[in-house]
Formats: structure tokens, C-alpha cells, sequence
């Protein structure tokens, strides 16, 4: 096995990583339980990533509920996404084996914390269990999509990785933190997340400019073509939980809600989590400097056209 050079400005980069790892970390119980259960009396996803706003025959209750039940289903998908994440990077830490420690000490770390990410969710999906009606289903299995995703290729896996840290970042401080009206245990969970996912976002961006690097011409064509399928076998999760939720929600909901309320109410749980985990992934500006430094302009025009479908979807309701 070769072993992995790193550039002054990348070492750093690795260094800084394993500092405020080692400042940031968490502990399940200590730091973000404290021995606390949801307040379900408040939301738990902001109006900003639930778009509940576009429901405004829901009343006051239903809407905190509706909230509480997409938040539920943010949390599994993290700890489904997460699953891949930590094999990827578990994988991608091979490189280093007998090159950088310190990038490799980075990414033992980010595999470590990812690791306890899905325990937290875990807990996070019991205790939610326990405060709501039975019924909730959460849909796809995160061994199967692990299995899924990893057979592309390094490239747009490591895309996908550096598209979802960032996403998480840009929820967390937009929507999350600047919401008083959420569950104070929920807000603290995406806090201490977002404290740990932070580095993982930089040492994403390096390990894929890292493998851009091994491709060819051929191979990075090929590989964006993977990355889309990637983006569209989400979308196809989405699709999924989404009619779970807006099902389940309008099932355990006392009142009876009309054909077209329902439909309503199913468009647009669909499009918040095409907005959550596509659309504002896809339009951060750090993650298109990083995939456009990588890419031809052409390439970056065939990722466009094929999300257009969302992002038009999504649109729909934000105009």
C-alpha cells in the first residue's frame, strides 16, 4: 500500500480537525441528555426546513405534530445516511495508513463520531416512540442503503459525504438555532451534532479533492454520472418516507382532513425533504465551489438538468 503525502496546507487542515475534535466531543448521556425527554408541546423541526407554512388549514396543534413527526423521521435519516458515511470513511482511512498519523488519527476520529451520531438517533427515535402515537414507520433499511450507496464510485460517494455535512451545517444555523420554538433536548442534540460535523465537512472537501485527483477525464465523467443516480436513489427514499409521514399524520390526527387537504399535506412533507436533503445541499455556495473546481461545465449542466424536476417541485411551494 502507498503511502498518502500530504501538502503543508493539508496537514494543517488534518491537525485542526483533531484539535477541535478533541474540544467539541460529546458524550450521549452527559452532555445532550442530561436525563431529559422531548418537550411535546413544541416543535421539533423549525418552520424553515418543515415548510408547514404552505398548510395553513392546520391548526396550531397539528402543525407543532406535523413538525414532530418530520423532525422524527430527520433524525432517522441521519442515522441511516450516517451508516454509510462512517464505512466510507472507515475505507478512505486506509490511504493514510502508513502516511499522515495525524489524517489518519482525523479520520478515525470523524469515523468514531459518526458511529455515536447513530447511537444518539437511535435513542433519539425511542424516545420519540414513547411520546407519540403508535403507527410512525420509518421505511427504508439503513444496511440496504449503505450496501446501495457504496457500490458507486469513491468519487461521488465522497460527493454525496460532502453534500450532506454541509447541508447539515446550514440547517443547524439557519433554521435550528435561531428557532425558540423547539424542544430545548431536540435543539441541543442538533447542536452538538453540528459542533462535530463542522470538521467532518473539511475533511470531506480534502479527501474528495483528494480522489479527484486519481481520476481521469473518463472516470470523473463517469463518476458524475454515478453521483446523479446517488442524488436520484435518495430522492426515491424521500418519495417513500415522505407518504409514510404525510400518511401516518393524517391517520392519527383526530380530525378528518378533505381529499384535497391530504394530497396538500403529502406534496409538501415531499417537498421539505427534497428541500432538506437535496435542494439545500445542492444550492450552498461552498459545496458548488468545491464540486465546481472539480468539474467541466458541461458536466455541471448535466448534474443541473437532472435535478430540475426537484428543485422545480420545490419551488413550487417556496413561491
Amino acid at each position: 500500500m502507498q503511502a498518502t503525502q500530504t501538502t503543508p496546507r493539508t496537514a494543517h487542515s488534518y491537525a485542526k480537525a483533531v484539535e477541535v475534535s478533541k474540544r467539541v466531543r460529546f458524550d450521549i448521556d452527559r452532555d445532550v441528555i442530561r436525563g431529559r425527554a422531548f418537550d411535546f408541546n413544541k416543535k421539533f423541526l423549525p418552520d424553515g426546513l418543515s415548510r408547514i407554512e404552505s398548510l395553513p388549514f392546520l391548526l396550531p396543534a397539528e402543525k407543532r405534530f406535523l413538525s414532530q413527526v418530520q423532525g422524527r423521521s430527520y433524525a432517522n435519516i441521519f442515522g441511516l445516511v450516517e451508516r454509510f458515511i462512517s464505512a466510507q470513511i472507515l475505507d478512505v482511512s486506509r490511504d493514510h495508513w502508513f502516511g499522515d498519523q495525524v489524517a489518519l488519527e482525523a479520520l478515525v476520529r470523524f469515523t468514531d463520531e459518526e458511529i455515536k451520531h447513530q447511537e444518539m438517533f437511535r435513542r433519539l427515535e425511542h424516545m420519540a416512540a414513547a411520546g407519540m402515537p403508535a403507527g410512525y414507520t420509518f421505511v427504508p433499511d439503513p444496511n440496504e442503503v449503505a450496501q446501495a450507496v457504496l457500490s458507486a464510485s469513491k468519487w461521488a460517494v465522497l460527493g454525496l459525504i460532502c453534500h450532506i455535512e454541509i447541508f447539515v451545517l446550514q440547517h443547524y444555523h439557519s433554521s435550528i438555532d435561531v428557532d425558540d420554538d423547539l424542544s430545548e433536548l431536540w435543539k441541543d442534540v442538533f447542536l452538538h451534532h453540528a459542533r462535530e460535523e463542522s470538521q467532518h465537512a473539511i475533511l470531506d472537501e480534502l479527501e474528495w479533492v483528494r480522489e479527484n485527483a486519481r481520476l481521469t477525464d473518463t472516470e470523473r465523467d463517469g463518476a458524475v454520472n454515478d453521483l446523479i443516480g446517488l442524488v436520484g436513489a435518495v430522492d426515491g427514499i424521500l418519495q417513500i418516507q415522505a407518504r409514510a409521514d404525510a400518511d401516518y399524520f393524517a391517520t392519527v390526527t383526530t380530525r378528518r382532513f378533505s381529499d384535497e387537504e391530504i394530497a396538500r399535506i403529502h406534496a409538501t412533507v415531499l417537498r421539505a425533504y427534497r428541500w432538506q436533503y437535496i435542494v439545500s445541499g445542492v444550492r450552498d455556495a461552498r459545496f458548488q465551489g468545491v464540486l465546481g473546481s472539480m468539474i467541466t461545465q458541461a458536466q455541471l449542466q448535466r448534474i443541473g438538468n437532472a435535478l430540475a424536476p426537484i428543485v422545480e417541485d420545490v419551488e413550487h411551494v417556496l413561491h
